[in-house]
């Protein structure tokens, strides 16, 4: 089945959702696995009651929807450390250093798993306005585009996204622009070219060229 066009140059949100889902997560189990977990990506310690362990963020939503986990919320996704991410956008003029699927992952954790998250309204709050405020940065430094590169630190896969067709279009835009500005130019003359002299006027044939032909017609007249 062909991809819309909009999604020829990117990946969907729910491709990238995929792919946050392996990130790793701390859980407290409910249960007793008795047994490693082998999982495609590695294998997963036993887990048992009262101990934390670290899982892929989708076996933890599965285990959190079967009731059998409390997800532990990252360190990052605390009032405190949002509050301090939003004062460094804010501040500073590069991108704060948030993990590369924090859009994906805070999304997931407050659909799935609410009530393990404190004050999760207030967290759903400052994600918004912390992705506003990169989203701005963001917008900002495509005003910046260079012909060759774009050059954006700690942005998130998510983020990278959704500039990613504006971007394509602005750098193919800059591109022509550049090439139909040397099509233009009068100077731009092939590197060989030396000119003319008052003698050779509208000739084409190379001064050297002339003269070697000249000789021959002069010795074969003679």
């Amino acid at each position: 089945m062909a991809l819309p066009r909009q999604l020829k140059n990117g990946l969907s949100p729910r491709e990238i959702e995929f792919l946050a889902e392996n990130e790793m997560i701390e859980i407290a189990p409910a249960i007793d696995t008795r047994q490693d977990l082998e999982l495609l990506a590695g294998t997963i310690p036993s887990l048992k009651p009262l101990q934390l362990s670290s899982v892929p963020l989708w076996l933890a939503i599965s285990l959190k929807k079967k009731q059998k986990c409390t997800i532990v919320v990252p360190k990052w996704m605390t009032i405190e450390s949002l509050q301090a991410f939003l004062k460094e956008e804010e501040d500073a003029p590069l991108f704060s250093e948030l993990p590369y699927h924090y859009i994906e992952t805070a999304q997931m954790l407050l659909e799935n798993a609410c009530d393990d998250i404190p004050s999760a309204d207030a967290v759903r709050t400052l994600i918004k306005n912390l992705r506003e405020a990169r989203q701005s940065k963001a917008r900002l430094g495509v005003s910046q585009l260079e012909q060759n590169y774009l050059q954006m630190d700690n942005i998130g896969l998510m983020e990278i996204n959704e500039i990613r067709p504006f971007f394509t279009k602005a750098f193919y835009e800059i591109h022509t622009l550049d090439q139909t500005r040397e099509t233009m130019d009068p100077n731009a003359l092939d590197p060989g070219y030396r000119g003319y002299d008052d003698d050779s006027y509208g000739s084409s044939m190379p001064e050297t060229t002339r003269f070697n032909n000249s000789q021959s017609s002069r010795m074969s007249t003679s």
